[in-house]
């Protein structure tokens, strides 16, 4: 967390929207800390750390979103499925992709969305929307509901959560770290939860194993 606070303090927000178009929709980042980075950058924007207006700096978020998942939907449409046969490595696991596929059915289209809001899938969807062919128009509005209203709450969120910490006069580290602790506990309840997806998942993969 503390190594999280240093990144984002030392590089700036522009690495920060680095961070959210490769953690959107490129499959290497699924490992990113997106949802903490929206929540610490917005606190830091109040906190007059990063010098930058906050209503810039979440329409540049927005776009870096955008772009990354529309980024993730052109290598699944150009890839297709060979993408289920690659090997998992440091930056790829294919259980990830196979549980986006698994979300992506249950949801419907609805699922760019729904999927902004939970680590890992969230950085697999687009390519799994590619690769079942949805629609462009339909992916580019959905995209661009969920783009908006990812990072602009949790951005907000964030610098709502500033300026309550400058009230009452609380340590930024401190603060910082408990936002940081928040933030990931979606992805800690969305791994532990639910052991028929758990199930479904390894369904897909004993069934992509034997096709090989």
């Amino acid at each position: 967390m503390e190594a999280l606070l240093e990144f984002i303090t030392h590089f700036g927000w522009l690495a920060v929207v680095a961070v959210i178009f490769a953690e959107s929709g490129l499959m290497v980042g699924f490992f990113l800390p997106g949802d903490s980075l929206l929540f610490v950058s917005g606190t830091l924007v109040q906190q007059g750390i990063f010098d930058v207006n906050i209503a810039l700096f979440i329409f540049c978020l927005f776009l870096a979103a955008v772009a990354g998942n529309s980024t993730g939907y052109i290598i699944g449409r150009k890839v297709g499925r060979r993408l289920f046969n690659r090997p998992n490595s440091r930056f790829f696991r294919q259980e990830y992709l196979l549980e986006a596929e698994v979300f992506y059915e249950k949801h419907g289209p609805k699922t760019i969305v729904l999927a902004m809001f939970v680590p890992i899938v969230r950085a697999f969807t687009p390519v799994v929307a590619g690769i079942a062919d949805m629609p462009y128009q339909k992916f580019v509005l959905f995209n661009v509901l969920g783009a908006a209203i990812w990072t602009s709450s949790l951005t907000l969120i964030g610098y709502f959560a500033g300026d309550l910490i400058h009230r009452l006069g609380i340590n930024i580290e401190v603060a910082v770290i408990v936002i940081i602790l928040l933030s990931l506990l979606p992805g800690i309840i969305h791994l532990l939860q639910d052991p028929k997806r758990r199930q479904a998942v390894r369904h897909r993969i004993r069934s992509v194993r034997r096709k090989k």
